[in-house]
């Protein structure tokens, strides 16, 4: 944490904190990148191609690691490396087409995106592992890691939940070093129409049993009571 200065005065001035840099970057929200070194004699041609030995080592003279640092900082703030783009973001229900109908509560859905990186200059698939989707209605009700494949189609599955609704489809990719990836796509749910619940509901049963229950014993009750025929000793009993 110590940077020594030679200034032009000839003074050997020594810098120190935990917080001193040589090279600084910073991206912005808008992906919009910034490098600053702490000296321009680090980009020069002298660094740039300069060759070292190592303190005490028997080896010959290398090439220092100045020209690999310097490439790979550069191309990063010129978004030659880091750089996300996204495309082809599909969404629908397992077996079926892309559409953009409403899904219902309880639906099997599948989402996919094809996912980009840059790297030396040319687009390349992206290979993260821990790129996330969200199924949100103000909060998330689903989150879960995409699987990518060997071309960098993303791809996950999951159930509707249970809750009708205006949800989101999305993906906030923020990890250092790249730059930011948000995608959303909004979706309705609906809940499931008059004619689609079940005929018969297991938990039901019981209530279903009392009712049946009590029909029969108002049929029977009926019958009885329309084909009893009172004898004669009834009759007598009840004119007495």
């Amino acid at each position: 944490d110590v940077c020594s200065s030679y200034l032009s005065s000839g003074i050997n001035a020594e810098y120190g904190g935990s917080s001193l840099l040589m090279v600084a970057g910073m991206q912005a929200r808008n992906n919009a990148r910034i490098v600053v070194f702490g000296s321009h004699d680090m980009l020069s041609d002298k660094f740039y191609n300069a060759n070292v030995k190592a303190q005490g080592s028997d080896e010959d003279i290398q090439t220092a690691g100045n020209r690999d640092f310097a490439s790979s900082v550069v191309d990063w703030a010129l978004r030659r490396n880091g750089d996300l783009r996204f495309s082809n973001v599909k969404h629908n229900k397992v077996g079926e087409a892309p559409s953009d109908a409403a899904y219902r509560i309880t639906d099997e859905v599948e989402y996919s995106i094809a996912i980009e990186e840059m790297r030396n200059g040319n687009w390349e698939p992206f290979k993260g592992s821990d790129v996330q989707l969200e199924f949100v209605r103000i909060d998330p009700f689903v989150r879960a890691f995409l699987a990518p494949d060997d071309d960098g189609v993303f791809k996950v599955g999951f159930k509707v939940p249970d809750v009708y609704g205006v949800y989101q489809f999305k993906v906030d990719y923020d990890r250092t070093g790249y730059t930011h990836l948000y995608s959303t796509t909004q979706v309705s749910v609906r809940p499931f129409h008059h004619t689609e619940y079940e005929r018969f509901i297991p938990s039901a049963y019981p209530y279903y049993a009392s009712a049946f229950s009590m029909l029969g014993g108002l049929f029977i009750f009926s019958f009885v009571f329309l084909y009893h025929k009172d004898t004669a000793v009834e009759k007598a009993k009840k004119t007495e």
